[in-house]
């Protein structure tokens, strides 16, 4: 997994930072400055401040190009290791997701792998659920925060959001068996998927009435 530093945040905050990564998770070749300026039509100098902020976030790999010509040798740049493995990690994702979606029972079954994958971390205090619950998000990557003024958690975050548009039948079915079974029988659990295009919520002890219903 890709350290989720502040630079790492910082690094992707910007649509167009984002632009120039995937730029170089779909070239073959380490490109430089000016290439990714072709691609995207923006200034050269623009594409190469993107891309040395990649590269202080540990998100590309910068070197010099080797020239025969002689002048100022070309900085290249390339997407980290673990950057292409997070790349091909995501891309799994879609392609399970999609496949298990044309399941008769999708999301039940998804439903159920999310139970077994709470075996995986320490079951919380059934008595109060909430930090035991943010600690496992924590883990996961889901940026929890919880809200003062109840024992909602928000999610900021979502290592598989992108498979969750497209299958949320699938992905978000996993996060609720999931938080279901850590949260155990005693506490009332709705999750909350998409309540904002980047945030979804997990609402524990609230009225069903409140929150709706769970994901069915």
């Amino acid at each position: 997994m890709i350290d989720r530093s502040e630079e790492y945040h910082a690094a992707l905050a910007s649509t167009s930072r984002r632009q120039v990564l995937d730029s170089l998770l779909a070239s073959s070749e380490p490109l430089d400055a000016s290439a990714v300026a072709d691609r995207l039509g923006l200034h050269v100098t623009t594409a190469r401040f993107h891309l040395d902020q990649l590269a202080a976030a540990g998100l590309a790999q910068r070197r010099v190009g080797v020239e025969k010509r002689r002048g100022r040798p070309r900085l290249l740049y390339a997407p980290a290791g673990r950057v292409r493995d997070e790349d091909a990690r995501e891309q799994l994702i879609h392609v399970l997701a999609a496949a298990l979606a044309l399941e008769d029972e999708a999301e039940s079954d998804a439903s159920r792998a999310g139970r077994r994958w709470a075996e995986a971390f320490a079951l919380p205090d059934p008595d109060d659920p909430v930090p035991g619950l943010v600690e496992v998000f924590e883990r996961l990557g889901f940026e929890p925060e919880t809200a003062a003024d109840s024992d909602a958690i928000m999610l900021r975050a979502c290592p598989f959001r992108d498979a969750a548009r497209e299958h949320p039948e699938v992905v978000c079915a996993v996060h609720r068996g999931l938080i279901e079974q850590l949260a155990g029988a005693a506490s009332d659990v709705r999750l909350l998927p998409f309540v904002e295009p980047e945030l979804c919520m997990v609402a524990l002890h609230a009225h069903p009435a409140s929150v709706g219903p769970p994901i069915t």
